[in-house]
């Protein structure tokens, strides 16, 4: 998986929000709010490939969580950008 490219992250009055940019994503007319975690996982792969395997391994080095907790969370936010259209697989 790969995240699209033409999305940014950006930090709005203290939230994180994905947008769409460019001609691309021109029907991409949303605003994607992620938590601190979600963030972080997004800015560590941003522009390289992932799966939730790798999301749950930067989840475990970041952050106090056992591998099982990292994993389970790591594949629901991977289903997430895949519906919402801003990854790639």
């Amino acid at each position: 998986m790969k995240i699209k490219e033409g999305f940014v992250l950006r930090t709005i009055c203290g939230q994180h929000v994905v947008s769409g940019e460019g001609a691309a994503n021109v029907n991409f007319s949303k605003l994607v709010s992620l938590n601190d975690s979600a963030a972080y996982l997004f800015k560590a792969v941003q522009g390289k490939e992932f799966t939730p395997e790798s999301l749950a391994a930067l989840l475990l080095e970041e952050y106090e969580v056992d591998e099982a907790t990292a994993l389970k969370d790591a594949t629901v936010l991977c289903k997430t950008w895949k519906e919402i259209g801003i990854i790639d697989e």
